[in-house]
């Protein structure tokens, strides 16, 4: 065994496919895998081919996969009671699988033993010994997983000890220890896994940890540093209940907290993330730590003057170390630091104390106040700079829209129609169309009036339509707050809209999207090269 001070073992793949919402086809999970691999994670758990038809085509279809670093393990318990090892199908489907590693479980808990199992404690011990034993002798590197250690270490110490002394005495290569239930406190994690270090100072000791109490990472980090050397988990904590230990979070704990070499390329890690939510089709977690899109944003207006300043002022680290960025946002909470750290990422002049970053930042407070939301619509807040700074050409002007729905008795669809005037450097243009809803109608009126004079708008896209309702005590006549995020297949661009009456903030929302992408190509063609 090499001088890595911690190894990482990764159960996203078994694990973490029994967490509601998370699943995986084989193809998935070899996609996953290569990933793994090419991050630095020391073991990758594939799956229990014992347990379902998939896992055992992922094992098949594995052995094709080039891996560079990590070795693959699969999964599956002890013998059952009263049947041979060598006779037991799932211990052979183990072996079938041919991966250089096997883990296995055990029940550490007596009531375990003898209310689930419905066996003896000595039948129990004979049980993990024997099959240790025998997936050592077929050449396998066997970790075994003590599970519901710490509940059974705390009911009757003698007996989860001597679970652990079976697998020992069978060759295990690692011990670890299972907080299955994920009830145990950091503390006692640490005076436990002390005293097993100390009892068996020959075999490395791992750590499984779940998260009911939301203190995976905080229980992991414990037992390492109580002398744990292998950390059980999954990326972005998927897994069965509330999840598992959190990969994402502790390795750059450890790795920037507490000076542990764990991964070469820690800066791939929010990339990591990302591609295991995508791959699972599961939103990211905006507020994840260290890779969440808020985990660097600052939004206070003091916070942000001391950021532009000195990052570390409110950064315990710096993004680009876990692959983020930082993010200033724009609110009614603003002060002028906002206004200037956001005209600098558009690339616009603004100084501090001007009477434009003033006139801005109390638009954006009057418009918060009044309903408006900036934080994820920075395309309106785009063009609500460019307009106070005179940076903005208008590229049409709204003379008049309409719209119209009618519902038929006789069984016809409804009809949803929608009309907009407008003029286009004195053009006017008159355009009708139906859509399958009033704001589907907007949309393609909008568009069929500009194409004639804009014709890369085809290439524009709405991706999100979202509504809020501000004052729900006002009921049918309640603000509304409308959001929609636009894209050009290249960038996405949120804008927002707010009025009593939908359809208003919709349209506001809608124009402002077409307005923008205008506005940057103008930029995008005029500025020089």
């Amino acid at each position: 065994m090499s001088a890595k001070p911690v190894f990482l073992y990764d159960t996203t793949l078994r694990d973490g496919t029994q967490g509601e919402g998370f699943q995986l086809s084989v193809l998935d999970k070899l996609r996953i895998a290569a990933r793994l691999d090419a991050f630095g994670i020391d073991t990758i758990e594939g799956g229990w081919p014992g347990s379902n038809p998939k896992d055992v085509e992922f094992f098949r279809e594995a052995k094709n996969l080039k891996l560079k670093h990590a070795k693959l393990a699969a999964f599956g318990s002890t013998r059952r009671a009263g049947v041979a090892v060598e006779k037991d199908d799932q211990v052979r489907l183990l072996l079938d699988a041919e991966t250089p590693v096997v883990t296995i479980f055990g029940k550490s808990w007596e009531m375990q033993v003898t209310e689930v199992l419905r066996t003896t404690v000595e039948e129990n011990r004979a049980m993990i010994r024997d099959t240790v034993a025998h997936l050592i002798k077929h050449g396998r590197e066997v970790v075994y997983d003590a599970e519901h250690f710490f509940d059974g270490y705390k009911d009757s110490p003698e007996h989860a000890l001597a679970t652990l002394e079976a697998a020992a005495q069978g060759g295990a290569s690692w011990l670890v220890l299972c907080d299955t239930n994920g009830g145990t406190l950091p503390s006692e994690i640490m005076r436990i896994c002390l005293d097993l270090k100390a009892r068996f100072p020959g075999i490395p000791l791992g750590i499984h940890t779940h998260n009911d109490c939301e203190l995976a990472v905080a229980n992991a980090i414990a037992a390492v540093k109580a002398g744990a050397t292998q950390i059980q988990g999954t990326i972005n904590g998927y897994g069965e209940r509330t999840g598992n230990c959190n990969l994402v979070s502790i390795i750059p704990i450890l790795q920037l907290k507490m000076d542990l070499p764990l991964v070469p390329h820690l800066e791939k890690l929010r990339d990591l993330s990302y591609f295991v939510d995508d791959v699972s089709n599961n939103p990211h977690y905006a507020r994840a730590p260290f890779v969440g899109r808020t985990a660097f944003a600052h939004k206070g207006g003091m916070h942000v003057n001391a950021v532009r300043k000195l990052a570390r002022s409110y950064e315990h680290l710096d993004p680009a170390s876990v692959g983020n960025q930082q993010s200033i946002l724009v609110s009614e909470l603003s002060g002028q630091a906002n206004i200037l750290s956001k005209a600098e990422e558009l690339g616009l002049k603004l100084t501090r104390g001007s009477p434009e970053a003033a006139a801005i930042l109390m638009r954006v407070k009057q418009l918060e106040n009044e309903g408006y939301s900036f934080e994820a619509a920075g395309g309106s807040l785009e063009l609500l700079i460019r307009r106070e700074l005179g940076d903005h050409t208008k590229s049409f002007n709204i003379t008049e829209y309409h719209t119209s729905f009618r519902q038929y008795r006789d069984g016809h669809p409804p009809v949803c129609e929608a009309t907009v005037k407008l003029v286009v450097d004195g053009t006017p243009e008159l355009t009708v169309a139906e859509g399958h809803g009033v704001v589907n109608a907007l949309d393609r009126a909008l568009r069929k009036a500009l194409m004639p004079f804009y014709p890369e708008i085809g290439g524009v896209s709405l991706v999100d339509y979202k509504v809020r309702i501000i004052d729900g005590h006002d009921a049918t006549a309640a603000k509304t707050r409308v959001l929609i995020v636009s894209t050009d297949g290249e960038t996405h661009w949120g804008t927002v809209g707010v009025s009593e009456n939908i359809i208003e903030a919709s349209w506001q929302a809608l124009v402002d999207g077409i307005d923008l992408f205008l506005q940057r190509r103008k930029v995008s063609t005029t500025r020089p090269v």
